[in-house]
């Protein structure tokens, strides 16, 4: 039944769609254990999990324009009433991370990471500009990571080599970027260790992660919050360097005297 759970839980859309038989095929399970899962949940039968999904899916597949339309016909004539449930709705995204997330799991993917012998990031649309935050803080401290597809530079180069000796971190949220899903694939396939970052159970590069955090990003807000994603990455990079030693710390220095000589940073 704990299988049958996994299994809706990482592919609600199948869940919806699809019938119990064919679901039954898929997750090598059979039907009947679907329908012992769903009353052990606290529903009628298999059907009502369906429901359910329709209903969680149909929430979570709406557009951008019809979430701003909700957010125009809710905030439009109280902006401080916007103002307030957005940063409580961030808050509530990391108490309920801080809540869920699977620390043993977070403690693994921090001691594969550090020793692995390259990191790569990548995060399209949305996410990119995550992706480089944390690319920009792991350079302070360590010289094996680095961003991939940046600035027109081919993905395929970046992947290139990767084996079971390196990592991948994959940052993706609805609508998922098919150029991380792919690469996910291609890096796991040639044995790299795979993090991947979103926030729904149905995002189809979690197939191929060796560790899957789901991090909340709801808010009224038209485009889902990446709040909880920062603090996520912020705390990756601060593990890991906590446990560097001395290399990390002069590593960090380094990069700062060398910003000062180069005048990147004003020192008035």
């Amino acid at each position: 039944m704990r299988r049958a759970g996994e299994y809706v839980a990482l592919n609600p859309v199948d869940t919806a769609t699809r019938s119990l038989r064919a679901v039954a095929q898929d997750s090598g399970l059979a039907p009947a254990t679907f329908s012992r899962m769903a009353r052990a949940i606290g529903y009628d039968s298999y059907e009502g999990v369906r429901e359910a999904m329709r209903e969680k899916i149909g929430r979570r597949v709406r557009s951008f324009a019809e979430r701003a339309e909700d957010l125009q016909n809710t905030h439009s004539t109280d902006q401080k009433v916007f103002f307030q449930s957005h940063v409580s709705a961030c808050q509530n995204n990391i108490a309920t991370m801080l809540q869920d997330i699977d620390r043993d799991l977070l403690e693994l993917t921090v001691t594969r990471l550090h020793q692995a012998r390259n990191v790569r990031l990548l995060g399209a649309l949305g996410s990119t500009g995550v992706v480089e935050y944390m690319a920009y803080m792991a350079n302070y401290c360590t010289t094996n990571w680095a961003m991939l597809s940046r600035m027109g530079a081919s993905l395929g180069a970046g992947l290139a080599g990767l084996d079971q000796r390196d990592a991948l971190i994959v940052v993706t949220k609805p609508p998922f970027s098919t150029r991380s899903i792919e690469a996910a694939d291609l890096a796991a396939r040639q044995g790299a260790f795979v993090v991947v970052i979103t926030d729904a159970p149905a995002c189809p590069a979690l197939q191929h992660a060796s560790a899957g955090f789901l991090v909340p990003t709801e808010s009224p807000h038209f485009y889902s919050s990446f709040a909880a994603t920062i603090v996520l990455v912020e705390t990756i990079i601060g593990m890991i360097v906590s446990r560097s030693g001395s290399s990390a710390r002069a590593q960090i220095a380094q990069v700062e005297d060398i910003n000062r000589r180069l005048g990147e940073v004003w020192s008035g």
